[in-house]
């Protein structure tokens, strides 16, 4: 009869391997720190050390056996899945000594435990350089410079600002004071017009300044139209230039040309106020209005225009298309006036071109009042 098994027995038998793996956990959960693997490294080879540690080759060799038992197995050079493994990245950067402990610190622990001590690592420089950065604001702050802390008086105090924050807020500021005087000048008459340039002469630099920043952005500009029209007629014809702005026709033209505008930005601009020019009946032969209908009595300034024409004289208009509500009865209008259309052009996105004929005073003389239709849309901005 066979003997039997006891239960003692079969426990001595299964005893050993649950030994072993029980100590395999306790090795591979022991992590030495850096400090302490490079004091290992740096002593004499085959000495035991307190704890059941080894010096030397052997500490090296049972690391490397458990670098290869572990998951993180590639070794400082070598890849997995196409990544690089950060401790090569570690190895490179400070002296040897100190690469040589990343790196064996780098063998010690897991992928995602390497990455957690990394960023960790960040998180306290990036904390460390905003406190520093808060201290220093607040040093500057609480401490002005001033003559009493250490300034002489021949001393350049720093600007606060930067150039480049100055000159977009002082070009903010210019464009908000553009859209204020030019919704004025289309929203009161041309002698308030004028009163208002006279009483402020800087208004007029602001007005140009922001003008010249819009023209640079319209995909053309009329009043070159109107140059090229003028270089192919005579250059006898005597041109009169209602709202000239910078003389634009004036500097491009051969002929005599008289320049009018509510204030002066050269000497040959006659300042005055456009429904009344110092100008004698019937003296020109061409009138100009380049963007320059402005005023809410714009009776008046075409009447002005009629009077120093002379008989089967040339009127030149260009406006924005925007402002026409309704061409046919602007167009009207003007022939009320005593202006025949010649040719137009509104083929163009922002602005439409007219050229007129001066026509008898007899049919002029019928528009005793404004015309209806003859109002044009104001340029107003939206508020911000």
């Amino acid at each position: 009869m066979p003997a039997r098994r006891t239960p003692a027995a079969g426990s001595c038998a299964g005893r050993p391997s649950l030994l072993c793996r029980q100590r395999l956990r306790a090795a591979l959960g022991r992590r030495p720190r850096p400090e302490a693997l490079c004091s290992l490294a740096a002593s004499e080879p085959g000495k035991r050390v307190p704890g059941g540690g080894r010096r030397g080759d052997e500490a090296a060799e049972s690391a490397g056996g458990h670098r290869e038992s572990r998951r993180c197995a590639p070794g400082p050079g070598e890849k997995r899945s196409g990544r690089r493994v950060p401790g090569e990245v570690a190895a490179k950067e400070g002296s040897p000594a100190s690469s040589r402990g990343a790196q064996e610190l780098r063998q010690q622990l897991t992928r995602k435990q390497w990455r957690n001590r990394q960023k960790n690592k960040r998180r306290q420089n990036n904390k460390f350089k905003a406190s520093s950065g808060r201290l220093l604001a607040s040093s500057v702050s609480d401490n002005p410079p001033d003559d009493q802390r250490g300034l002489t008086p021949g001393t350049e105090v720093p600007d606060r600002q930067t150039p480049s924050l100055r000159q977009r807020l002082e070009s903010r500021l210019d464009a908000a004071r553009f859209r204020y005087i030019n919704q004025l000048l289309y929203t009161c008459s041309s002698r308030e017009a004028a009163q208002l340039f006279q009483e402020d002469p800087e208004a007029l630099a602001v007005y140009h300044r922001g003008f010249a920043l819009q023209a640079a952005r319209w995909p053309e500009r009329p009043v070159e139209r109107f140059v090229h029209y003028l270089q192919h007629r005579p250059a006898s014809l005597v041109v009169a230039d209602f709202g000239c702005g910078d003389c634009t026709l004036a500097r491009s033209l051969p002929n005599r040309v008289h320049c009018f505008d509510l204030a002066a930005l050269d000497p040959r601009v006659t300042v005055c106020d456009m429904a009344q020019v110092p100008l004698e009946d019937a003296s020109v032969d061409v009138a100009v209005f380049c963007l320059a209908l402005m005023g809410t009595n714009l009776r008046e300034i075409l009447q002005e225009a009629h009077r120093v024409l002379r008989a089967g004289g040339t009127l030149l208009v260009a406006e924005v298309a925007s402002r026409f509500a309704d061409l046919r009865a602007f167009l009207g209008a003007l022939a009320r006036l005593g202006f025949r259309l010649t040719s137009k052009d509104v083929s163009g996105s922002h602005f439409y071109t007219f050229e007129l004929r001066k026509c008898d005073r007899a049919e002029a003389a019928k528009a005793a009042e404004e015309p209806r239709g003859l109002a044009l849309r104001p340029c107003l901005y939206k508020r911000r």
